[in-house]
């Protein structure tokens, strides 16, 4: 089976560069064999999603930047054949903003996006995270980064294991 990662980032606001919140799952043989969380200090102090994620600049405010992150997740992710989301676009479009901001590559994988593989290996509508992870029987704690990237990671092993493979 294929190395992977799953990952989901939290935003501050509005604009793409905003992470907040980093979430990684890596999968390797079927197993996951870790988890990574960090907050990101975003480059303004504009918190509008707070509602949602329950992150605040004082959460934040003493946490790294992008940048010093995403360098340490760099090197984990060093290795995996692709990297999962939720609604992936969103996500791709999150770290290569934020690689642009810090003068960063973004990351040469793929990405794989869940809510297209849930639609065609169980035909799942609706296909929202907490839709798709009641349909499999995974845990959830919704907008909370780590939470979601493992979802996302048991979603595409559970496709795995119904015979969906990568490539």
């Amino acid at each position: 089976m294929t190395r992977f990662a799953a990952i989901d980032f939290e935003t501050a606001n509005n604009a793409r560069d905003s992470a907040c919140a980093l979430g990684v799952v890596i999968v390797e043989r079927g197993r996951i064999v870790e988890r990574l969380y960090e907050l990101i200090r975003p480059p303004t102090r504009e918190f509008l999603f707070t509602h949602i994620h329950g992150l605040a600049w004082e959460d934040v405010q003493g946490a790294q930047r992008f940048d010093a992150v995403w360098t340490e997740m760099a090197r984990e992710l060093a290795g995996v054949a692709f990297l999962a989301a939720h609604n992936a676009p969103f996500d791709k479009g999150v770290l290569g903003a934020c690689c642009a901001s810090y003068g960063l590559a973004a990351p040469a994988q793929p990405f794989v996006c869940t809510v297209q593989l849930a639609r065609r290996q169980w035909e799942l509508r609706p296909t929202k995270l907490p839709d798709v992870c009641n349909y499999l029987g995974i845990d959830l704690r919704h907008h909370q980064a780590d939470s979601d990237a493992e979802a996302c990671a048991r979603i595409v092993m559970a496709a795995q294991a119904a015979g969906w493979s990568y490539g």
